[in-house]
Protein backbone atom coordinates (compact mmCIF):
# COMPACT_ATOMS: atom_id res chain seq x y z
CA UNK A 1 0.00 0.00 0.00
CA UNK A 2 1.19 4.00 -0.97
CA UNK A 3 1.99 6.05 1.97
CA UNK A 4 -0.34 8.90 0.73
CA UNK A 5 -3.24 5.89 0.39
CA UNK A 6 -2.22 5.02 4.27
CA UNK A 7 -2.75 8.23 5.59
CA UNK A 8 -6.14 8.56 4.08
CA UNK A 9 -7.29 5.78 5.36
CA UNK A 10 -6.08 6.87 9.20
CA UNK A 11 -8.79 9.65 9.35
CA UNK A 12 -8.29 13.27 10.05
CA UNK A 13 -5.42 14.05 12.78
CA UNK A 14 -5.90 15.92 15.72
CA UNK A 15 -3.24 18.34 17.06
CA UNK A 16 -1.79 17.62 20.83
CA UNK A 17 -0.18 20.35 22.63
CA UNK A 18 2.54 18.28 25.18
CA UNK A 19 3.20 21.53 27.40
CA UNK A 20 -0.58 21.15 28.78
CA UNK A 21 -0.37 17.37 30.15
CA UNK A 22 2.02 19.38 32.49
CA UNK A 23 -1.51 21.48 34.08
CA UNK A 24 -3.97 18.82 32.71
CA UNK A 25 -2.62 15.79 34.62
CA UNK A 26 -1.36 13.86 31.68
CA UNK A 27 -1.10 13.02 27.87
CA UNK A 28 -4.44 11.64 27.67
CA UNK A 29 -6.13 14.42 30.05
CA UNK A 30 -4.66 17.09 27.46
CA UNK A 31 -6.03 15.37 24.75
CA UNK A 32 -9.77 14.96 26.74
CA UNK A 33 -9.59 18.31 27.42
CA UNK A 34 -9.15 20.04 23.92
CA UNK A 35 -11.61 17.30 22.39
CA UNK A 36 -14.29 18.26 24.49
CA UNK A 37 -13.36 22.33 24.27
CA UNK A 38 -13.56 21.70 20.28
CA UNK A 39 -17.10 20.21 20.37
CA UNK A 40 -17.93 22.55 23.16
CA UNK A 41 -17.26 25.64 20.66
CA UNK A 42 -18.76 24.50 18.20
CA UNK A 43 -22.40 24.33 20.30
CA UNK A 44 -24.96 27.36 20.35
CA UNK A 45 -24.50 28.59 23.60
CA UNK A 46 -21.00 28.92 25.12
CA UNK A 47 -22.47 27.03 28.54
CA UNK A 48 -24.07 24.42 27.21
CA UNK A 49 -23.02 21.01 27.83
CA UNK A 50 -21.48 18.24 25.91
CA UNK A 51 -23.33 14.96 25.36
CA UNK A 52 -21.46 12.12 24.43
CA UNK A 53 -21.06 8.52 24.46
CA UNK A 54 -17.40 6.80 25.42
CA UNK A 55 -17.82 5.23 21.49
CA UNK A 56 -17.48 8.43 20.16
CA UNK A 57 -14.91 9.87 22.37
CA UNK A 58 -12.42 6.66 21.74
CA UNK A 59 -13.48 7.47 17.98
CA UNK A 60 -12.66 10.73 18.42
CA UNK A 61 -9.67 10.74 20.23
CA UNK A 62 -8.47 6.97 20.59
CA UNK A 63 -8.60 6.66 24.15
CA UNK A 64 -10.65 3.57 25.43
CA UNK A 65 -12.92 3.54 27.79
CA UNK A 66 -10.10 3.03 30.85
CA UNK A 67 -7.70 5.77 29.22
CA UNK A 68 -10.68 8.40 29.19
CA UNK A 69 -11.78 7.28 33.07
CA UNK A 70 -8.24 8.14 34.04
CA UNK A 71 -8.37 11.42 32.27
CA UNK A 72 -11.65 12.43 33.25
CA UNK A 73 -10.26 11.73 37.09
CA UNK A 74 -7.45 13.83 36.66
CA UNK A 75 -9.32 16.75 35.10
CA UNK A 76 -11.31 16.97 37.63
CA UNK A 77 -8.96 17.07 40.70
CA UNK A 78 -7.69 20.26 39.16
CA UNK A 79 -11.06 21.62 38.59
CA UNK A 80 -10.68 21.75 34.73
CA UNK A 81 -13.73 19.01 33.60
CA UNK A 82 -17.51 18.96 35.28
CA UNK A 83 -18.60 15.63 34.28
CA UNK A 84 -22.58 13.75 35.00
CA UNK A 85 -23.83 10.44 33.86
CA UNK A 86 -27.01 10.69 31.68
CA UNK A 87 -27.81 6.87 31.43
CA UNK A 88 -25.56 3.56 31.48
CA UNK A 89 -24.19 4.79 27.89
CA UNK A 90 -24.25 9.08 27.97
CA UNK A 91 -22.35 11.60 29.65
CA UNK A 92 -22.43 15.10 29.63
CA UNK A 93 -19.19 16.46 29.66
CA UNK A 94 -18.13 20.54 30.30
CA UNK A 95 -14.53 21.66 30.04
CA UNK A 96 -14.04 25.16 32.45
CA UNK A 97 -11.54 26.81 29.96
CA UNK A 98 -11.47 29.76 32.53
CA UNK A 99 -10.08 27.26 35.22
CA UNK A 100 -7.17 26.62 32.45
CA UNK A 101 -6.33 30.65 31.76
CA UNK A 102 -6.05 30.95 35.77
CA UNK A 103 -3.20 27.91 36.32
CA UNK A 104 -1.45 29.48 33.06
CA UNK A 105 -1.67 33.10 33.73
CA UNK A 106 0.19 32.64 37.24
CA UNK A 107 2.73 30.15 35.77
CA UNK A 108 3.74 33.08 33.02
CA UNK A 109 2.96 35.82 35.55
CA UNK A 110 5.37 34.29 37.11
CA UNK A 111 7.93 33.75 34.70
CA UNK A 112 7.39 37.20 33.12
CA UNK A 113 8.33 38.68 36.59
CA UNK A 114 11.55 36.89 36.94
CA UNK A 115 12.06 38.14 33.31
CA UNK A 116 11.52 41.49 33.96
CA UNK A 117 13.78 41.86 37.03
CA UNK A 118 16.79 40.10 35.49
CA UNK A 119 16.31 43.03 32.32
CA UNK A 120 16.27 45.53 35.06
CA UNK A 121 18.99 44.61 37.19
CA UNK A 122 20.91 44.04 33.83
CA UNK A 123 20.31 47.63 32.29
CA UNK A 124 21.53 50.57 33.99
CA UNK A 125 18.74 53.09 32.29
CA UNK A 126 15.83 51.24 32.43
CA UNK A 127 12.79 52.47 29.45
CA UNK A 128 9.87 51.67 31.42
CA UNK A 129 9.13 51.87 35.26
CA UNK A 130 7.86 48.57 36.56
CA UNK A 131 5.23 49.04 39.29
CA UNK A 132 5.23 46.08 42.38
CA UNK A 133 2.35 44.60 43.06
CA UNK A 134 1.05 41.26 45.14
CA UNK A 135 3.67 38.47 44.82
CA UNK A 136 3.70 35.94 42.59
CA UNK A 137 3.17 33.03 45.20
CA UNK A 138 -0.53 34.57 46.86
CA UNK A 139 -1.95 34.42 43.38
CA UNK A 140 -4.88 31.65 43.57
CA UNK A 141 -7.67 30.42 41.34
CA UNK A 142 -10.65 32.89 41.45
CA UNK A 143 -13.00 31.03 43.84
CA UNK A 144 -14.98 33.84 45.18
CA UNK A 145 -17.41 36.42 42.78
CA UNK A 146 -17.06 39.27 45.10
CA UNK A 147 -13.36 38.70 45.66
CA UNK A 148 -11.44 38.11 42.60
CA UNK A 149 -7.45 37.77 41.47
CA UNK A 150 -4.76 40.69 42.42
CA UNK A 151 -4.20 43.32 39.63
CA UNK A 152 -1.16 41.84 37.52
CA UNK A 153 1.93 43.33 37.18
CA UNK A 154 1.96 46.24 34.55
CA UNK A 155 4.59 48.55 33.11
CA UNK A 156 4.18 52.09 32.82
CA UNK A 157 5.79 54.09 30.00
CA UNK A 158 7.87 57.10 30.58
CA UNK A 159 7.84 59.95 28.46
CA UNK A 160 10.40 62.26 29.80
CA UNK A 161 10.30 66.24 29.09
CA UNK A 162 6.47 66.14 28.35
CA UNK A 163 5.28 69.47 26.38
CA UNK A 164 1.93 70.71 25.77
CA UNK A 165 1.31 70.57 21.67
CA UNK A 166 -1.44 73.01 20.19
CA UNK A 167 -1.67 75.46 17.43
CA UNK A 168 0.28 78.34 19.19
CA UNK A 169 3.87 78.90 17.06
CA UNK A 170 6.10 79.75 19.74
CA UNK A 171 7.09 79.14 23.66
CA UNK A 172 6.46 83.41 23.66
CA UNK A 173 2.91 82.79 22.24
CA UNK A 174 1.72 79.75 24.53
CA UNK A 175 3.09 82.08 27.79
CA UNK A 176 1.45 85.22 26.94
CA UNK A 177 -2.15 83.20 25.97
CA UNK A 178 -1.74 81.62 29.31
CA UNK A 179 -1.60 85.12 31.14
CA UNK A 180 -3.90 86.23 29.49
CA UNK A 181 -6.36 82.71 29.73
CA UNK A 182 -5.22 83.18 33.73
CA UNK A 183 -6.40 87.11 33.85
CA UNK A 184 -9.80 86.28 32.00
CA UNK A 185 -10.59 83.31 34.29
CA UNK A 186 -10.11 85.28 37.16
CA UNK A 187 -12.29 88.56 35.91
CA UNK A 188 -15.32 85.68 35.44
CA UNK A 189 -14.90 84.67 39.08
CA UNK A 190 -13.59 81.25 38.26
CA UNK A 191 -13.17 79.21 42.31
CA UNK A 192 -9.99 77.90 40.72
CA UNK A 193 -8.75 79.98 37.67
CA UNK A 194 -5.42 78.08 37.06
CA UNK A 195 -7.49 74.93 37.08
CA UNK A 196 -9.94 76.31 34.54
CA UNK A 197 -6.76 77.17 32.48
CA UNK A 198 -5.13 73.74 32.56
CA UNK A 199 -8.78 72.11 31.58
CA UNK A 200 -9.03 74.60 28.24
CA UNK A 201 -5.23 74.35 26.94
CA UNK A 202 -5.74 70.30 27.97
CA UNK A 203 -8.76 70.57 25.62
CA UNK A 204 -7.22 72.21 22.88
CA UNK A 205 -4.21 70.36 22.72
CA UNK A 206 -6.55 66.94 21.88
CA UNK A 207 -8.58 68.52 18.95
CA UNK A 208 -11.32 70.58 20.52
CA UNK A 209 -11.91 73.97 19.27
CA UNK A 210 -11.19 77.03 21.23
CA UNK A 211 -13.41 80.61 20.83
CA UNK A 212 -11.27 82.05 23.52
CA UNK A 213 -7.60 81.36 21.26
CA UNK A 214 -9.40 82.45 17.92
CA UNK A 215 -9.90 85.88 19.94
CA UNK A 216 -6.35 85.87 21.17
CA UNK A 217 -5.18 85.46 17.94
CA UNK A 218 -7.65 87.79 16.36
CA UNK A 219 -6.08 90.24 18.73
CA UNK A 220 -9.65 90.73 20.77
CA UNK A 221 -10.90 90.54 24.06
CA UNK A 222 -11.23 87.07 25.29
CA UNK A 223 -14.87 86.05 25.12
CA UNK A 224 -16.05 89.10 22.86
CA UNK A 225 -17.04 86.30 20.12
CA UNK A 226 -18.73 84.43 22.31
CA UNK A 227 -21.12 87.53 23.70
CA UNK A 228 -24.63 87.58 21.83
CA UNK A 229 -26.88 90.75 22.03
CA UNK A 230 -30.01 89.84 22.37
CA UNK A 231 -33.18 91.76 20.80
CA UNK A 232 -33.47 93.30 24.48
CA UNK A 233 -29.86 94.49 24.86
CA UNK A 234 -28.36 97.86 23.75
CA UNK A 235 -25.15 95.96 23.98
CA UNK A 236 -24.60 92.08 25.07
CA UNK A 237 -25.11 92.12 28.85
CA UNK A 238 -26.70 95.68 28.76
CA UNK A 239 -30.55 95.47 28.63
CA UNK A 240 -32.46 98.41 27.51
CA UNK A 241 -33.71 100.77 30.84
CA UNK A 242 -36.99 101.15 30.34
CA UNK A 243 -37.34 97.55 30.31
CA UNK A 244 -34.91 97.00 32.86
CA UNK A 245 -36.68 99.12 35.39
CA UNK A 246 -39.89 97.68 34.51
CA UNK A 247 -38.95 94.34 36.09
CA UNK A 248 -37.33 96.58 38.82
CA UNK A 249 -40.31 97.59 39.97
CA UNK A 250 -41.87 94.59 39.72
CA UNK A 251 -40.09 93.16 42.26
CA UNK A 252 -40.33 96.44 44.56
CA UNK A 253 -44.34 96.43 44.44
CA UNK A 254 -43.73 92.85 45.59
CA UNK A 255 -41.75 94.20 48.66
CA UNK A 256 -38.14 93.51 47.68
CA UNK A 257 -35.65 95.91 48.67
CA UNK A 258 -34.46 98.51 45.83
CA UNK A 259 -30.88 96.21 45.66
CA UNK A 260 -32.61 92.90 45.58
CA UNK A 261 -35.32 93.87 42.89
CA UNK A 262 -32.33 95.21 40.72
CA UNK A 263 -30.29 91.94 40.93
CA UNK A 264 -33.50 89.35 40.46
CA UNK A 265 -33.99 91.87 37.59
CA UNK A 266 -31.08 91.67 34.97
CA UNK A 267 -30.83 87.90 36.65
CA UNK A 268 -34.43 87.64 34.85
CA UNK A 269 -33.12 89.24 31.79
CA UNK A 270 -29.91 87.08 31.38
CA UNK A 271 -31.97 84.67 30.92
CA UNK A 272 -32.53 84.22 27.34
CA UNK A 273 -36.08 82.64 27.69
CA UNK A 274 -37.51 84.10 30.35
CA UNK A 275 -36.04 87.41 29.11
CA UNK A 276 -37.83 86.82 25.50
CA UNK A 277 -41.17 86.21 26.94
CA UNK A 278 -40.72 89.12 29.71
CA UNK A 279 -39.60 91.19 26.03
CA UNK A 280 -42.66 90.60 24.43
CA UNK A 281 -44.96 91.57 26.88
CA UNK A 282 -42.98 94.38 27.46
CA UNK A 283 -43.87 95.31 24.21
CA UNK A 284 -47.29 94.74 24.04
CA UNK A 285 -47.62 97.32 27.06
CA UNK A 286 -45.38 99.91 25.19
CA UNK A 287 -47.97 99.26 22.33
CA UNK A 288 -50.64 99.69 24.71
CA UNK A 289 -49.21 102.77 26.09
CA UNK A 290 -48.40 104.53 23.44
CA UNK A 291 -52.09 104.18 21.51
CA UNK A 292 -53.53 105.88 25.03
CA UNK A 293 -50.99 108.39 24.95
CA UNK A 294 -51.79 109.39 21.16
CA UNK A 295 -55.50 109.02 21.95
CA UNK A 296 -54.96 111.63 24.94
CA UNK A 297 -53.40 113.93 22.37
CA UNK A 298 -56.30 114.02 19.91
CA UNK A 299 -58.43 115.31 22.44
CA UNK A 300 -55.64 117.81 23.77
CA UNK A 301 -53.41 116.53 26.24
CA UNK A 302 -50.31 117.95 25.60
CA UNK A 303 -48.13 115.81 27.80
CA UNK A 304 -49.82 112.51 28.04
CA UNK A 305 -49.11 110.20 30.95
CA UNK A 306 -45.84 107.68 30.79
CA UNK A 307 -45.40 105.08 33.46
CA UNK A 308 -42.24 105.70 35.93
CA UNK A 309 -40.01 103.26 34.09
CA UNK A 310 -39.78 105.55 30.90
CA UNK A 311 -38.89 108.71 33.08
CA UNK A 312 -35.44 109.47 32.62
CA UNK A 313 -33.40 109.12 35.54
CA UNK A 314 -29.90 110.54 36.24
CA UNK A 315 -27.36 107.39 36.22
CA UNK A 316 -25.32 106.75 39.36
CA UNK A 317 -21.64 106.48 39.02
CA UNK A 318 -19.22 105.79 41.29
CA UNK A 319 -17.88 109.91 40.90
CA UNK A 320 -21.59 111.00 41.41
CA UNK A 321 -21.59 108.90 44.74
CA UNK A 322 -18.39 110.12 46.29
CA UNK A 323 -19.75 113.87 45.39
CA UNK A 324 -22.66 113.17 47.68
CA UNK A 325 -20.60 111.48 50.37
CA UNK A 326 -18.21 114.22 50.22
CA UNK A 327 -20.68 116.73 50.92
CA UNK A 328 -23.14 114.70 53.84
CA UNK A 329 -19.44 112.98 55.64
CA UNK A 330 -16.33 114.19 53.97
CA UNK A 331 -14.54 111.55 56.13
CA UNK A 332 -16.24 108.91 56.22
CA UNK A 333 -16.01 109.28 51.77
CA UNK A 334 -12.38 109.41 52.22
CA UNK A 335 -11.50 106.81 54.17
CA UNK A 336 -14.24 104.39 52.46
CA UNK A 337 -11.83 103.10 50.18
CA UNK A 338 -8.44 104.23 48.55
CA UNK A 339 -10.23 105.06 44.96
CA UNK A 340 -12.64 107.05 47.38
CA UNK A 341 -9.87 108.73 49.04
CA UNK A 342 -7.89 109.84 45.84
CA UNK A 343 -10.84 111.43 44.35
CA UNK A 344 -11.27 113.06 46.70
CA UNK A 345 -7.93 114.50 47.24
CA UNK A 346 -8.01 115.51 43.32
CA UNK A 347 -11.18 117.18 44.40
CA UNK A 348 -9.25 119.13 46.87
CA UNK A 349 -5.92 119.15 45.13
CA UNK A 350 -8.06 121.28 42.19
CA UNK A 351 -9.73 123.88 44.26
CA UNK A 352 -6.27 124.62 45.85
CA UNK A 353 -4.87 124.80 42.25
CA UNK A 354 -8.28 127.09 41.37
CA UNK A 355 -7.64 129.39 44.34
CA UNK A 356 -4.48 130.97 42.63
CA UNK A 357 -5.52 131.40 39.08
CA UNK A 358 -8.65 133.37 40.30
CA UNK A 359 -6.70 135.79 42.00
CA UNK A 360 -2.78 135.78 41.45
CA UNK A 361 -2.27 137.67 44.73
CA UNK A 362 -4.65 135.37 47.04
CA UNK A 363 -2.44 132.47 48.97
CA UNK A 364 -4.53 129.80 50.48
CA UNK A 365 -4.27 129.66 54.30
CA UNK A 366 -2.76 127.34 56.62
CA UNK A 367 -5.99 126.25 57.95
CA UNK A 368 -7.32 125.26 54.44
CA UNK A 369 -4.12 123.60 53.60
CA UNK A 370 -3.78 121.69 57.28
CA UNK A 371 -7.24 120.39 56.66
CA UNK A 372 -6.23 118.63 53.25
CA UNK A 373 -3.25 117.23 55.10
CA UNK A 374 -5.34 115.07 57.08
CA UNK A 375 -4.92 112.27 55.10
CA UNK A 376 -1.32 110.55 53.62
CA UNK A 377 -2.22 110.86 49.94
CA UNK A 378 -3.58 114.47 50.87
CA UNK A 379 -0.50 115.42 52.77
CA UNK A 380 2.13 114.14 49.67
CA UNK A 381 -0.20 116.88 47.29
CA UNK A 382 0.30 119.37 49.86
CA UNK A 383 4.09 118.75 49.78
CA UNK A 384 4.11 118.55 46.01
CA UNK A 385 1.99 122.03 45.71
CA UNK A 386 4.22 124.12 48.78
CA UNK A 387 7.60 122.82 46.59
CA UNK A 388 6.01 124.35 43.23
CA UNK A 389 5.44 127.41 44.98
CA UNK A 390 7.71 128.93 47.17
CA UNK A 391 6.21 132.02 46.99
CA UNK A 392 3.72 131.36 49.57
CA UNK A 393 6.26 131.20 52.18
CA UNK A 394 5.00 127.62 54.01
CA UNK A 395 7.06 124.21 54.21
CA UNK A 396 6.15 120.93 55.89
CA UNK A 397 7.59 119.94 59.25
CA UNK A 398 6.51 116.62 60.69
CA UNK A 399 3.50 116.67 58.32
CA UNK A 400 2.36 120.41 59.38
CA UNK A 401 2.35 123.14 57.08
CA UNK A 402 4.08 126.07 58.54
CA UNK A 403 5.81 129.75 57.73
CA UNK A 404 9.05 129.38 56.34
CA UNK A 405 11.92 131.19 58.65
CA UNK A 406 13.46 133.88 56.10
CA UNK A 407 16.94 133.51 58.10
Amino acid sequence: MKLGLFLRHLGTPLIYYPKLAKFTGGVAASILFCQVFDWQSQLSHPQEWVKITSDEIEKATGLNPSEQELARRQLQERLLLKARLVNDTTLELWADIDALENKLDNIFTAQSSDIIAQNICQTKNPPVEVVTNYPTSNLTIKTDKFFGQPRQLTTVRVTPHYKFSGPWQSDEQFEEFQRILLEYYKNQGHPNPSRSVFYEIDNMTKGLISPLWDDFISGKPLGESQKVKREWEIEPGVSYPAFEEERTQYYVHKGEPLEQAVLKARSDLRNPVLGRDLWEGFLRKCDRIADEAIKAKKMGVETPYLPPSFTEKPQITKESVIKKLGIIAPQFSLESSSSNMLSAVNLEQQEIEEKPSQSADEIPSIASLQEACKTPIGRKMIENLIAKNPEWGYEMVDGQVIESIPF
